[in-house]
């Protein structure tokens, strides 16, 4: 806000976004609008100019119920290009929205702000990010936590309500009521979608795919709808940041390398309450613990790229072969570190088989090979790979 006239918090309902403007903007002269009120919409959208004049900070919640604004946003800071003129927040993701007239190029910074990461709970570092590309095969890391407590933190999730509720089921409820809201609230009100029962089945199928291959027409089918329908709800559920699909990676490395994105739900506890998994069952032989630790890590992950000083992205890789990485990590410079997530206690030479292979396709650009399991010592397992406890991810 020192430096830029609009700044846009983008992220899930309820993960916090209007208390931090209160945070961020309580030191200031700020003139506060919501667009959720009813009368407060229906002025900005008989007079968006009108709405939107105001000399100071105007501080506007959910910003895409009336993405017409943006225009008139424009139109004031090209009048007056002050830094810090608008803090707007926003449900879903307001740049892709159809009906926003204009982006607002060069004007606005976009700030995407997803629940409670790991360490923001615990008050801990959060820095794997930085840790491995800085120190890579150097890093080390010890826990004490076990499975269960994996268990715990995966069906907590990390919106704030779901963390300050201790009582599992009061826990389950609030996650019933948030996806049923969301369903009924957001994505009808972004898209009209014909048959809200399949929406919901699509819902609860993509949570048993968490940290899995996302598949479109084959998971359309299973609840009859058609590839273009499942592709377009999915879209939908990703505008309200319910679910992220983590894009395919390949480099060239192998022209037999899988083109499919893989699929995450941006709170695993969300994921977990739709498969009906609790701390208890998801440790059993039989429970879905594997899936759901993936997709946490993938999110703990995807958390720390929007602070980490390094620049980095996002993919997962996977040959026709089934030689596969569950996480790869690029920079900017081309440098690479490969994740993968067990959730068993014990690491066998086996699990590094995809880690081998990017080393061996790499070269110099391999930075370091990381099975993150849920046992507690960090152990070597040749040139740049270690197994180390998932807790490394918060806690270095």
């Amino acid at each position: 806000m020192s430096d830029t006239r609009v700044v846009l918090i983008n992220g899930a309902r309820q993960s916090g976004k209007s208390t931090l403007v209160r945070l961020l903007a309580k030191e200031r002269t700020a003139e506060w609008r919501n667009l959720d009120t009813p009368v407060v919409r229906q002025a900005a959208e008989e007079d968006p100019s009108g709405f939107v004049a105001f000399p100071d900070l105007m501080v506007i919640d959910e910003i895409q119920r009336v993405p017409e604004l943006m225009l008139s946003i424009k139109e004031q800071v090209d009048t007056d290009p002050r830094p810090g003129r608008f803090l707007l927040t926003g449900s879903a993701r307001v740049l892709g929205l159809r009906a926003l007239p204009d982006a607002l190029p060069g004007r606005m910074e976009t700030i995407e702000l997803w629940p409670f990461s790991q360490g923001e709970i615990d008050g801990t570092p959060d820095r794997f990010v930085d840790a491995i590309f800085a120190e890579g095969e150097g890093l080390h890391h010890t826990s004490s936590s076990s499975r269960a407590d994996y268990a715990e933190r995966v069906v907590r999730g990390g919106f704030p309500e779901a963390v300050a509720r201790t009582n599992p089921r009061r826990r389950e409820r609030f996650f019933d009521s948030y996806v049923s809201d969301l369903i009924a609230r957001d994505v009808s009100r972004l898209s009209e979608i014909e048959r809200t029962a399949e929406m919901r089945a699509l819902v609860r199928s993509v949570a048993a795919l968490s940290g899995q291959l996302l598949v479109t027409g084959a998971l359309g089918a299973d609840i009859g709808l058609s590839y273009g329908t499942a592709n377009r709800y999915l879209g939908l559920l990703e505008e309200v940041f319910l679910i992220k699909r983590i894009p395919a990676w390949s480099r060239n490395l192998s022209n037999r390398a899988v083109g499919t994105p893989k699929v995450a739900f941006v709170d695993s506890g969300v994921a977990a309450n739709l498969v009906g998994a609790d701390a208890r069952s998801l440790v059993r032989p039989d429970g879905q613990f594997g899936p759901l630790l993936e997709g946490f890590v993938l999110m703990e992950l995807a958390r720390q790229l929007t602070w980490s000083d390094e620049r980095v992205e996002l993919f997962h890789y996977r040959t026709k072969d089934k030689v596969e990485v569950d996480a790869v990590l690029e920079n900017r410079q081309g440098r690479v570190v490969g994740v993968e997530v067990k959730a068993s206690s014990t690491v066998r030479g086996d699990d590094f088989r995809g880690l081998r292979h990017l080393a061996d396709r790499l070269g110099d650009d391999f930075v370091a090979g990381v099975v993150l399991y849920t046992g507690t010592q960090t152990l070597p397992f040749g040139p740049r790979l270690r197994a180390m406890p998932v807790s490394a991810l918060w806690q270095v």
